[in-house]
Parts: C-alpha cells; structure tokens; sequence
C-alpha cells in the first residue's frame, strides 16, 4: 500500500513541533524578573485629558485603515488564488519563470490596493502634523517599496520551486534553512545601508555617555550614529541594528533636537543598547524561522490539490496563505517583541537607575510623537509591538519600589 505523502510528513512535523517548543521556551528567557508586578496606573495622572483624547482619535483612524485594507488585500489575493492560474496563457518562461510571473502580478494587484490607503495615511499624519512627506514622495516610495517586493519574492520563488522539483512535498523542510540564511545576511547587512554621521559630531557630551553606558551593559565597539529624517518626519525614534561587527545604534536627529535632557537621552540609548547586550536582534531571526516551518508547512499543504510548489499554478494559493498566516501570527509576533522591548526598559532602568527620566521620555513621546498611552484592547493585541506608555512608566514604578 502506498502510503500518502501527507502522511510520511507527520513524523517530521512531529519532531519540528518539540523542536520548536524547545528553542521557543529557551529564546523567550528575560532578565526581567518573573516575580515583578506591575502597578495599575490612572493614565490621567500621567498625560493630560487633551493628550488621551487627541493621540487616541489620531491612532484610531490608521487603525480603521489599516484594518480596512486588510480586509481588502484578503479579498484581493482569496480571487486571485481562485482565478489566478488563468494568467499562465500570458507567460511562456518555463516552469520556474511562469511561477514568478505570477507571483509578481498577485504584488501588482495590492499595489493597487495599498496605495489609496498610504496617500489616506499621510494626509492624516500631515494633518496632525506628524509627516513632512509630500504625497509624489508616498506614491514614488510605494512604486521603490513594490520593485524590492518584486525583486525578493522573484528569489523566493525561484528557491522555493527549484527545490520542491527536487523534493516534491517536502520542500518546506530544506526551503526554511534557506530562507533564514537569507533574513541572517540582511540583518547583518542592513546597518551599512542606512547611512548617518556619528553622535559625537552632533552631541560629544551624549556621545561619552553612550560610550559609559555600553561599557555597563557589558557591550563594546557598537558605533552610535544619527539619521537626518527631519525633512520628512518629526517623529523622534531610535533603533537598534546588525550582527557582530556590523552592530550599530541609531538616533533620529529630530531625538536630540525634541525637547529631552541628558539624563533622559541616556534612558534611550540603554535602551537600544540592552537589546544589543540581550542578542534581540539574534532571537528575532531565531523566531523567523520558528514562524517560518509552520506557514511554508501550511503552504504546502494548502498547494498539494494544484500538484504542490513544483508546479506555477500553485502560487496565487501560496500567496494568499501567506497572507493569512501572517495576520493570524501577528497578536503573537506583537507578544514577542512587547516582550523584548520591557526587557530593553528593565536594561535601561538597571543601567540608568534613572526612573524619572525614564519616565518623562515616556510621557514626552505621548505627548509628541501622539502615541496612545491606553489604547483600547483589540488596538493593543493587533498593533501594540512595544508595551503601552502607560506599562512602561508603570515599569518605572516597579523598579523604584523593588530597589527603593
């Protein structure tokens, strides 16, 4: 009796599955302490009514937005997945190049979708004053934002149906691997592609206090450089970037020009330091590819009726559970990073012991870059990638009462 192909995959899955809850369990290990209890906290003590009102009415019309064009993206790649094999007659490449034929014109149709929605976006950001973005600058970043989307998803599929004609079923298997390779390569490219001056040229007092500030974290070598994006945003951030000999922290410049002291800019770069000193950006592409077996498992066996990824028909289903998986993951991919960016605050705390002016900065970005300090649940379990304002000064508290 031949046995089925989805059945002599279950032993895998199996195995991927304990494999999976292992390498979870262990990524998820914080330096926060188990046993802190945050305080409840009135936001009205914290942000004035004006501020509530106002970041929570401009947080909910991208919110409605960004929900409706969801809704229209899944109806858009659902029909696509229905009729788009018909467009096949159109492609004469081969097998592989037929594949990526039609994964480009299923991109090419939510171009259509997304635009009207990032034209809607940035007159709302202009209207509160958050976006310098002309709308040209919006469609010709969205025209920049599709060619990369080509370019990336044309690999993809290339790999992807260049393996599944060696493996058939299993594909996802040896696909995934290759995939992460890829994410690992960008991650470490990424920070030589961004660009900016160093902080010392702009702030040579910051600059020595960062360099204080990375040594207590156990860190070294780690450059501090400031991005001009004042000419289209007031919006002040600071991230941090790269792998090994490419790691690096970023501050907006609108950051050191936006109102916060020394003290306060120190509690932000401990901040991005802590996820360099706790391997965040490592755990992140360790939950890349924890995500990734399960959705290419779900392609697969989604594709199998239209003959798997070996055959081009099968992509506009491929690409319409992608789409889907990705919005069921991510309440729990929000989990994940909310929990990476408390234990960058507890870093900060522990390094700065600083709560005041931790959490000032928190209130200041409230009150300029009109984040909501307490959006509503469904707005928090959908869009929350960092904890509330309101958590994070509760933090604060937290820490001053356990080292009072």
């Amino acid at each position: 009796m031949r046995v089925r192909p989805l059945a002599w995959q279950l032993p895998v899955v199996a195995a991927l599955a304990g494999v999976w809850s292992a390498a979870g369990f262990f990524l998820w290990q914080s330096r926060v302490p188990s046993s802190l209890t945050l305080p409840s906290l009135d936001p009205g003590a914290s942000f004035s009514a004006h501020v509530l009102s106002r970041t929570a009415h401009f947080e909910r019309f991208l919110e409605l937005s960004w929900v409706g064009q969801q809704v229209l993206l899944v109806a858009v790649f659902a029909a696509y997945a229905i009729w788009g094999a018909r467009f096949m007659r159109e492609s004469a490449a081969g097998r592989i190049g037929t594949g990526i034929f039609l994964a480009m014109m299923g991109f090419a149709l939510t171009w259509f979708v997304q635009v009207p929605f990032e034209i809607l976006d940035n007159w709302w950001e202009r209207r509160y004053g958050v976006s310098n973005l002309s709308y040209v600058s919006v469609v010709l970043g969205g025209w920049l934002s599709l060619g990369f989307t080509f370019l990336t998803l044309s690999v993809a599929v290339a790999i992807v149906m260049a393996i599944a004609g060696k493996l058939k079923q299993l594909w996802w298997v040896a696909a995934v691997p290759v995939f992460v390779a890829i994410a690992l390569l960008q991650t470490f490219v990424g920070p030589y592609l961004v660009g900016g001056h160093p902080l010392r040229d702009d702030d040579p007092v910051l600059a020595a206090a960062a360099r204080r500030i990375e040594h207590e974290e156990g860190l070294s070598g780690i450059p501090v450089d400031v991005l001009d994006v004042h000419s289209y945003t007031p919006e002040e951030n600071a991230f941090s970037a790269g792998l090994g000999p490419s790691r690096k922290v970023v501050v907006y410049d609108t950051l050191l020009t936006g109102g916060l002291n020394e003290r306060q800019l120190e509690t932000v770069l401990a901040h991005e330091f802590g996820h360099q000193a706790r391997y965040h950006l490592w755990k992140e592409l360790g939950w890349y590819a924890l995500f990734a077996f399960p959705e290419a498992f779900l392609v697969a066996f989604a594709t199998r009726r239209r003959g798997g990824l070996f055959r081009p028909e099968s992509i506009p289903v491929a690409l319409l559970v992608v789409v889907l998986f990705n919005l069921a993951a991510l309440p729990l991919q929000n989990v994940i990073t909310r929990h990476y960016e408390a234990e960058a605050d507890w870093m900060s705390l522990q390094t700065t012991r600083d709560p005041t002016a931790f959490a000032a900065v928190m209130r200041h970005f409230g009150t300029h870059d009109l984040s909501n300090p307490n959006p509503p649940t469904w707005s928090y379990i959908l869009f929350a990638d960092h904890p509330t304002l309101i958590q994070r000064i509760a933090m604060a508290k937290a820490w001053t009462a356990r080292n009072r």
